[in-house]
């Protein structure tokens, strides 16, 4: 099925329910009125839907429908099911997202950074450290180290506009998937320099490993949240004969 028209699908009814045009907890309008409605096939139709019951919006009932079950949140929401930037994210949340590099360098992994990373010693990387403000705060610091034969000619300059943007659009690297750890640490020394903390001693620290299609792991970014304006949300699924 056209990729395109189920992207545009999916953000459509993804805005609608976000918005309020479809009310919590209710039904969504039948499958038969979203083809009429949006022109489309059935079966770009349930990819899209397939995609908000997997992000925790909908809730397919069979022999009744869709029901949504999107509740808002107050504070800034990033999914660990789907990969996104930090532009992505914010752009999502209708905040205003801008981006300073705190530190630019290449680095060859030793040992503890090997063991901290998941990259073999003696691997030549990228360091990024960026400062990540929304609506003005400093609210996320990341420390992103990135395979140099992977993310080849990577520089400053790029890293001030989007990684992901080269990586994907320049060097046509194919982003498959990311594993990813949630801790919660007490706040550094770095942190409490940089980061809007006021009464916080520990932030929600996300470590990321992450995969290109020849499954080279060529990212390991550790992106440290103010506690206060950030959950992270995930939808979880009960697998059939899971009792004993």
């Amino acid at each position: 099925m056209p990729k395109a028209k189920y992207e545009q699908l999916y953000q459509i009814l993804k805005g609608k329910i976000e918005s309020g045009e479809y009310p919590p907890q209710e039904l969504l309008p039948s499958e038969h009125m979203l083809i009429a409605e949006l022109d489309c096939s059935r079966n770009t139709l349930r990819r899209a839907v397939g995609e908000l019951v997997r992000e925790g919006y909908v809730q397919t009932m069979q022999g009744k429908g869709v029901r949504n079950i999107f509740e808002p949140a107050r504070q800034a929401t990033f999914t660990l099911g789907t990969i996104e930037t930090f532009a992505e994210s914010a752009a999502r949340n209708h905040w205003r997202g801008t981006s300073e590099i705190l530190d630019f360098a290449e680095v060859t992994a030793d040992d503890a950074l090997a063991d901290t990373t998941g990259f073999t010693p003696g691997t030549p990387l990228y360091y990024v450290q960026r400062l990540h403000y929304l609506n003005g705060q400093p609210l996320i610091m990341n420390h992103s180290y990135f395979r140099q034969d992977v993310a080849r000619g990577l520089t400053r300059e790029i890293a001030e506009g989007s990684i992901y943007r080269y990586l994907e659009g320049e060097l046509h690297i194919q982003i498959v998937n990311s594993k990813r750890v949630v801790t919660v640490e007490k706040a550094t020394p770095l942190d409490l320099q940089y980061l809007a903390m006021g009464g916080c001693n520990c932030l929600a620290v996300v470590s990321s490993q992450t995969y290109n299609s020849d499954g080279v792991m060529f990212e390991y970014t550790q992106s440290r949240h103010h506690p206060d304006y950030f959950r992270f949300q995930d939808n979880a699924v009960r697998r059939p004969g899971g009792a004993s």
